[in-house]
Formats: structure tokens, C-alpha cells, sequence
């Protein structure tokens, strides 16, 4: 299995200031059409192909691979990704949240595996290593909050 965490500040200094609403305002958006925060041609499709009240799904095309995701939003709080079909099975979390001393963090995590891949087998660590390093989640948040305020002073958010 595949596990992974990090978490950055929303605010760190020297980058204009972004409130709890304005970042949920991104991480849906970004939950809903990811082709508006991943890097230029990485995800060619991303369609909400159901909808109720308590989650959607998307079918996207990222990196060349099809994949359905089914997609729960905790208002304000956490949208969790749930890979239904895929390489991938498990979840997918983003969390915001505020520290004790009342600062505004964005944190990842996840819990997968590689579906039809030996649990802990080469490939499964391999994908643990890549979520761990630098080009990892790490990287995709402060890209989706770059992403987000790129979004808010275009006026788009």
C-alpha cells in the first residue's frame, strides 16, 4: 500500500493572501475540471458525468490513463477523491484546515494501492517513492494554490 502526506501553508510569506473561502472556491473548481490546474496537455479530458447530493463523479484522462473518480466535498473543509477505476485504488484526500495558532494550512494525504500490482511489489514502491519526492503531492499543492490565485486575480474565481 501506498500512503502519503503533506501539508503546506496557504499563506507563506511574500505571496498574496488567500482566504479559507477563496482556496475552497480552487480546491472544487480543481476537483471538477482538473485540466485547469495540472500542467498544459497532462489531462486532456476531465468530465462530472454524475451528480447528487452527497458526491459526483469524474471521468478524466490524465498522463494518457483513463480513470473514473468518484468525488465527495466536506464543505469548507476536505474533498476526497475515490478511485473507481484506474491504476489506482484508494483515496485521495485534500484537507484545509487552520493550525493552532489560527494559520490557514492545505493538507494531502492518501491511502492506495496499484490494482492488479503485488502489494509493496516494485511498482508499488516506486509510486511511493515518486508521491515522497519533490515532483510529489508537496509540489501539487503549492502548484494549486499558485494555480488558485492565478484564477482569483484574473477574475475567474
Amino acid at each position: 500500500m501506498i500512503y502519503s502526506t503533506a501539508t503546506v501553508p496557504v499563506n507563506p510569506e511574500g505571496e498574496p493572501k488567500l482566504t479559507h473561502e477563496q482556496v475552497w472556491k480552487g480546491l472544487e473548481l480543481k476537483a471538477r475540471d482538473a485540466r485547469l490546474f495540472l500542467p498544459p496537455g497532462l489531462c486532456t479530458r476531465c468530465d462530472v458525468t454524475e451528480e447528487s447530493a452527497t458526491h459526483f463523479v469524474r471521468d478524466a484522462t490524465i498522463a494518457g490513463t483513463d480513470l473514473r473518480e468518484i468525488i465527495t466535498l466536506e464543505l469548507q473543509r476536505k474533498v476526497t477523491f475515490f478511485q473507481a477505476t484506474g491504476p489506482r485504488e484508494g483515496a485521495i484526500v485534500n484537507e484545509l484546515f487552520e493550525d493552532e495558532a489560527g494559520e490557514l494550512q492545505l493538507k494531502f494525504y492518501c491511502y492506495l494501492g496499484l490494482r492488479g500490482k503485488e502489494p509493496n511489489g516494485p511498482e508499488e514502491q516506486a509510486e511511493q517513492a515518486q508521491f515522497d519526492s519533490d515532483k510529489g503531492y508537496k509540489a501539487a499543492l503549492l502548484s494549486t494554490l499558485k494555480r488558485t490565485r492565478e484564477l482569483l486575480a484574473e477574475g475567474k474565481l
